[in-house]
């Protein structure tokens, strides 16, 4: 995912948000200039309503996983400027495979970019802003983050075999009252593992998202039907990317998949035991 987020740059470098003008304030941050592109997806990805359901608040210290093409970084990094703190994290680069030298080169230097690129779309400055991989993690960090905030990712990680790691990062920097929230595309009621869990399609049935977050030292505390889209019926032979905002098939049947929307996502909030 990461690697979109030099375009998102392009397309937002014009029109950059004033650092302390909405900080703090979310309606404002959602109305700004910056958002022009990306309010289009407000419909499907509720962000005011999920960062409630999260209880994130101005204040916090969060910590996003992959931002990729930037979407929620354009909201959480103007919203948590003035007296919280934005962090990106990633998986560490070395234990990843790549299709070319090129590709390999970009993703070990994501964290030297990041900072700049943030600054350059929102107008946050970039000293304000930590971004690191997981085997990088700042030593100061541990039991300082209030919310870790996981979207569209887990089956990613689920496949890549880097859940585990990611989770007892997120477990580490998070103090004691701290949360994990995760938006992900969700399984059809009743859909087999082999299906959903052995094959990549994007979605994942939620006892499996459970166990894997059980299984690293963590308990659902809530959940929300938020992000559902009850049009979707999480079946496509092409995956989650059948649908906007992919559209993997180009024009073929596209205004079908885009009267569907985006996927149907399951909201959960989970926490550490006490």
């Amino acid at each position: 995912m990461r690697l979109m987020l030099t375009a998102a740059v392009a397309a937002f470098i014009a029109t950059p948000l004033a650092a302390d003008h909405h900080a703090g304030d979310l309606a404002g941050v959602l109305a700004a200039d910056l958002r022009d592109d990306d309010r289009a997806r407000d419909q499907y990805r509720n962000p005011t309503e999920t960062l409630e359901f999260f209880q994130v608040t101005p204040a916090m210290t969060v910590a996003e996983y992959g931002p990729g093409g930037g979407w929620y970084t354009r909201v959480l990094a103007p919203y948590l400027h003035s007296s919280g703190k934005y962090i990106a994290f990633d998986q560490d680069s070395d234990g990843r495979t790549y299709n070319s030298r090129a590709q390999e080169a970009r993703a070990k230097g994501w964290t030297e970019r990041f900072k700049a690129e943030v600054a350059e779309m929102t107008g946050v400055e970039a000293d304000s802003v930590t971004a690191f991989e997981i085997d990088e993690m700042p030593g100061d960090l541990a039991g300082t983050v209030d919310r870790v905030l996981i979207f569209r990712s887990m089956h990613g990680l689920n496949m890549g075999n880097a859940a585990d790691d990611v989770l007892k990062a997120a477990r580490m920097m998070l103090k004691d009252d701290g949360m994990v929230g995760v938006v992900q595309h969700r399984a059809p009621e009743g859909a087999s593992y082999d299906d959903y869990g052995a094959r990549q399609r994007g979605y994942m049935r939620k006892q499996d998202v459970v166990a894997i977050f059980a299984a690293n030292g963590f308990e659902l505390a809530g959940e929300s039907e938020i992000n559902a889209n009850p049009n979707d019926p999480a079946n496509w032979e092409g995956g989650v990317w059948t649908l906007p905002p992919v559209l993997r098939y180009g024009d073929q049947d596209r205004a079908k998949y885009e009267a569907i929307g985006e996927s149907d996502r399951m909201t959960l909030r989970f926490r550490k035991p006490e």
